[in-house]
């Protein structure tokens, strides 16, 4: 296979530079890792600037008059977005925050059991702890293991965690440490049919694909906004169904706390609330480039970086890949013993970065390391042959014979 050209992406088209240069990402980095941070482009930088120079050229009246309504019109843009239930949508910093809330109102009791996989997010599964400690419940861990060969695989590994005492489960939609798309419709339907409470964790799905939350229909659902919709870090949502609307309430108690569900989020203190006011921006953006093509390119690229990284390390697929298990993210299993805790996962990103230039999220799941990878408009194929080369350099380094 010659080399890709870095300045091209026969994947996305002839006008690639174009739309690689709405980035202000630094052009001498291969930005692989878009699914841990975001990349903010600059159009929508620029968006959140002007909201900026508005709040600074007269706080007063900003936040008394200009920010309510404002925030209320981005609100129910986001909510229309995902397909939620304006009147049970909220804005949040994270999703992270979204599950402490949850949690944090859920009145868990002795006995009860918390659900999870062993996909989960790993500050989600220290709040579930955290939360069940409280309560005096307990944390239940469904294995979900590699390989699958239908999505419905993962949905029947899922259910098989639930029991009696199972009061909610925290079902990932696009699993942070693998990527793995999980079939949470029908997840969430069965859990439903179980008298078991469903907590979404979307955090990478806005964007990524399309989503419907009223469709899915979860007790709790959240994800964010500065992943794939690109906007300002800080921007996510938080949907809950009308029957829990009525307990849920900000970790911050301010000024709107007796005012009802949404209003109780849309005031939480003095806070820089410009990354939610632009995500309205930012979905414009995106879809300008096309949903449709900017989705296509990022799943086929992932797909391409997996092969070529895959190759270069000189890794053979030890698990299915069926349509529908990755979509913008991927993973490639790294030689065995090579990573096997956050921290050696940490270290080897951070060699990547200084030596090579590349930025890669590796996580260690289950017994093993695992590369996963990012695929966003930025992107050429030439950014994972730089990875793939500077992996097998760092690997044959570590294998090498010592004298």
């Amino acid at each position: 296979m010659p080399s890709p050209n870095p300045q091209e992406n026969p994947l996305w088209g002839s006008d690639w530079p174009e739309v690689r240069a709405l980035w202000p990402l630094d052009p001498a980095i291969a930005h692989l890792n878009h699914g841990s941070f975001g990349a903010v482009p600059t159009p929508v930088l620029e968006a959140q600037e002007r909201w900026r120079r508005k709040t600074e050229a007269d706080p007063n009246r900003f936040f008394w008059e200009v920010l309510p309504g404002a925030l209320e019109e981005a609100r129910r843009a986001a909510a229309a977005f995902v397909h939620a239930d304006p009147e049970g949508f909220v804005f949040g910093p994270n999703g992270t925050t979204a599950v402490n809330t949850v949690l944090a109102r859920l009145d868990l009791r002795a006995g009860d059991e918390v659900l999870l996989t062993d996909h989960v997010y790993g500050a989600l599964r220290l709040a579930a702890e955290r939360a069940c400690d409280r309560a005096g419940a307990t944390v239940a861990i469904s294995p979900v293991p590699l390989p699958a060969d239908r999505p419905e695989e993962l949905a029947d590994a899922v259910l098989a965690g639930v029991s009696r005492r199972t009061r909610l489960a925290i079902v990932e939609h696009i699993a942070s440490p693998t990527a793995l798309v999980f079939p949470v419709g029908e997840i969430v339907r069965r859990l439903r049919d179980a008298g078991v409470l469903s907590l979404v964790d979307a955090a990478h799905c806005p964007g990524m694909i399309d989503v419907d939350v009223a469709a899915l229909a979860p007790d709790f659902w959240t994800g964010n906004f500065h992943k794939w919709v690109c906007s300002p870090r800080g921007s996510a949502g938080l949907a809950v169904a009308p029957e829990h609307r009525h307990r849920i309430a900000p970790l911050v108690t301010s000024w709107e706390a007796d005012k009802g569900f949404v209003p109780s989020f849309g005031w939480i203190g003095t806070d820089d609330y410009t990354a939610y006011l632009t995500v309205p921006d930012a979905a414009a953006f995106m879809a300008g480039l096309g949903w449709d093509r900017l989705r296509r390119h990022n799943r086929e690229l992932a797909r391409l970086g997996r092969e070529m990284v895959r190759e270069a390390i000189g890794i053979r697929a030890d698990w299915s890949e069926a349509d529908g298990l990755f979509e913008a993210m991927t993973i490639v299993a790294l030689p065995a013993g090579v990573v096997t805790t956050m921290d050696e996962g940490r270290a080897l990103s951070v060699r990547l970065l200084r030596e090579h230039g590349v930025v890669a999220a590796i996580f260690p799941w289950g017994e093993r390391g695992f590369l996963r990878l990012s695929a966003q408009a930025y992107n050429a194929p030439a950014d994972y042959e730089r990875l793939g080369a500077a992996l097998a350099t760092i690997l044959r380094r570590e294998t090498a014979p010592r004298n």
